[in-house]
């Protein structure tokens, strides 16, 4: 068990180098050679080759392992809930979980005091425990659907007891990848493992050279923001004297402002004053004109009605007769209209009589070209047979 612990450990170890080494590369092969791990870790026993027992039988051990971890790790919390799962797991199991309680708690009191004690009763404890470890676990393991049913259970593990699981697991990735890795594909890799580390080298100058641009650059923004700086600072003390003069500038334009504006609002005023003055001149000669203009507008209105009221006396005088004269052609109009619908009315019956006598004309012209014909054919008939004429009229006369 010591040895596969240490195997384990190396596991890791070389596992936490590769880990590094690869976030290191940053190039197109490690990505690759990352890709083939994974597969590779991937692959499950249906995947070996026919030949490979030896394969089976040690991937066989070490899931085996990993089981028996698992539920080793679950006893401390199964006898912490024992009650609970007396029933399930029956008398043999949990009196096998209390001895092995028992001898934990007597392992914890002499590692307390190991200096004191003898060693000898301390490693024949440890015996003891890993004789009950060994039998809880064939008990255990004898009945799969409880150890299923064990592990559906949310149980919060250790995280050193986690992280041994884990790392024992992925030893078993890693023993599978050896296992199932040929020389060839091993020379490959190593291969491919130093192609990368002369990629590696050859990044690291580059960025070792890119650095040393990189710091010439940053010395050189340096300058030019201290440059910048120094012209920042040069133009703010500017800004401050230019401040100063345009505060003073602005005071004497605001004085003489203030005293330009005195002057032209006495300028202003005086002339207001006069401008008044000329408005109450002009005010009083408009009223005058006004006045003036009011009464000539009305002799000329009076001049100009009068000569309106007498177009309107002529034209009422004209429009009297012109209605008289309408009035007389209105009413011949209406005799005429009479007249004419007189005139119409005659028309129509003449017509209608015109049509009458046609129709009776045409049915008396038919009725004679019917008579006609009658007669015509009548003597022929009567000539063809006398004796069957008399014999029809004797029987008409019947």
């Amino acid at each position: 068990m010591g040895a596969v612990f240490q195997l384990c450990s190396e596991y890791q170890c070389r596992t936490q180098k590769e880990r590094n080494k690869l976030l290191v590369m940053g190039t197109e092969a490690a990505e690759k050679a990352m890709m083939a791990a994974g597969a590779v870790k991937a692959l499950d026993l249906r995947w070996l080759k026919p030949n490979s027992i030896e394969t089976e039988r040690i991937l066989s051990v070490l899931d085996e392992t990993i089981a028996k971890l698992e539920l080793s790790s679950l006893i401390p919390r199964i006898i912490g809930s024992l009650d609970r799962f007396a029933d399930l797991l029956g008398p043999e199991i949990t009196t096998n979980l209390m001895e092995y309680q028992k001898l934990s708690k007597q392992m914890e009191q002499l590692l307390v005091a190991a200096e004191e004690e003898d060693t000898t009763n301390l490693h024949l404890l440890g015996q003891h425990l890993k004789c009950c470890v060994r039998n809880i676990l064939r008990l255990l393991l004898a009945i799969p659907s409880l150890c299923k049913a064990l592990k559906h259970e949310v149980w919060a593990r250790e995280p050193a007891t986690e992280a041994f699981i884990k790392a024992f697991g992925e030893f078993r990735n890693f023993m599978l990848e050896r296992l199932l890795t040929s020389p060839t594909e091993e020379e490959e890799t190593v291969r491919l493992m130093e192609d990368i580390s002369l990629r590696i080298n050859r990044n690291t100058e580059t960025i070792t050279a890119l650095q040393a641009e990189l710091a010439a650059a940053i010395r050189t923004r340096d300058e030019e923001i201290q440059n910048k700086d120094n012209m920042i600072k040069d133009l703010k003390n500017s800004m401050e004297v230019l401040d100063e003069c345009c505060k003073n500038n602005i005071l004497q334009v605001k004085w003489e402002g203030e005293k330009q504006q005195k002057e032209e609002l006495q300028a202003s005023q005086a002339r207001c004053a006069r401008l008044q003055q000329d408005i109450q001149q002009l005010e009083a000669q408009l009223n005058k004109q006004v006045l003036e203009h009011r009464a000539s507008e009305s002799a000329l209105r009076k001049a100009e009605f009068e000569e309106v009221h007498a177009a309107y006396t002529k034209e009422k005088a004209e429009l009297s007769l012109l209605m008289e004269k309408h009035a007389v052609l209105l009413q011949e109009y209406s005799q005429i209209e009479e007249e004419r619908r007189v005139n119409e009315e005659k028309k129509k019956q003449a017509l209608e009589k015109l049509a009458v006598m046609t129709l009776a004309a045409t049915r008396i012209q038919a009725f004679w070209r019917g008579y006609l014909i009658r007669s015509t054919f009548k003597p022929k008939k009567k000539k063809k047979g006398k004796g069957k004429g008399k014999g029809k009229d004797k029987k008409e006369k019947k």
